[in-house]
């Protein structure tokens, strides 16, 4: 467990030698870094995920299997951006109404603007945490670290199976108080964890710990409008070797139990409290296939 405080087609053009820019540069980091394996021998999904929005931190073995899934489900990158636009509001309506700290689980590669400058352009004073198991996001933590001078951010390479682990580390850095209330995020995660490894007491283990007047702030790709196409999906990212599991609305309503959820509770995540110009323009529920929702511990 390592801690540290402190765009389209043409985004996705390769260099010689059939390397992105990101890549070259993540690669030369890895090379001065001997603690550092990228792990490019097989596609993961934060780099999928960066790929689908246009970025250029993502490795062949990346850009192969997310063509693939391209292929199979074309709107995998309007759920994408579906996804970054949602976080983006929850993040800003969270800190407009009180919330200061924040942990996000499954950061990914960073994308501006990042959380942290969302909720710090709202409240400067915000802390923000920041929580991926790919080494690369690490590479690239400088630019999750660059907040404002009244607030604070940290990153901590872990795995967020182990909540137990996660708040432990970040308790140690000293940038959230976690005896005050937190908003969590887990935007894009969960579908990468199957029912045998016990979602629901994972998402159990990280509200138990945090105070009463936290959040929870979620986003979970489903089958329920395209149940072959996203079945295929499922495969091609299991047959690389990320395991994968989509829900229905049912299901992801499951991970608020216990919790209060903020109005409009759990929908298509470009109808929660939707704003002009934020993601993707008019959209059927086929083309989203993900479900949002946020969720107060009283």
């Amino acid at each position: 467990m390592q801690v540290h405080s402190a765009p389209g087609e043409a985004g996705r053009a390769g260099c010689p030698g059939g390397s992105t820019v990101g890549e070259r540069a993540a690669q030369g980091h890895e090379q001065g870094n001997g603690d550092v394996f990228l792990g490019q021998d097989q596609p993961h999904s934060a780099r999928m995920y960066d790929y689908y929005l246009g970025g250029k931190t993502n490795y062949r073995v990346d850009r192969e299997a997310a063509q693939a899934v391209i292929r199979l489900f074309p709107a995998i990158e309007t759920v994408a951006r579906v996804n970054r636009a949602y976080m983006h509001r929850a993040a800003r309506y969270l800190a407009q109404r009180g919330v200061r700290q924040f942990i996000d689980v499954g950061t990914g590669i960073p994308t501006a603007p990042n959380l942290h400058e969302v909720v710090q352009g709202v409240a400067p004073e915000c802390r923000v945490m920041y929580i991926d198991n790919d080494p690369i996001v690490l590479v690239y933590a400088d630019e999750l670290l660059a907040g404002t001078p009244e607030g604070l951010t940290g990153y901590v390479q872990a795995d967020a199976t182990d909540p137990d682990a996660v708040l432990a580390a970040v308790d140690a850095e000293g940038v959230v108080d976690l005896g005050r209330p937190v908003a969590l995020s887990l935007h894009a995660l969960l579908h990468f964890i199957p029912d045998d490894r016990d979602p629901y007491g994972i998402v159990g283990g990280f509200m138990d710990r945090l105070a009463p007047g936290s959040y929870l702030s979620l986003t979970h790709c489903t089958g329920d409008f395209a149940p072959e196409a996203w079945q295929a999906i499922i495969d091609t990212y299991v047959q690389r070797g990320t395991p994968a599991q989509v829900r229905s609305r049912a299901e992801v309503e499951r991970f608020f139990e216990g919790l209060e959820l903020v109005s409009p509770e759990v929908v298509l995540a470009h109808q929660w409290h939707p704003r002009v110009g934020s993601g993707p323009g008019v959209l059927s529920d086929r083309l989203v296939s993900l479900y949002a929702g946020v969720g107060r511990k009283v």
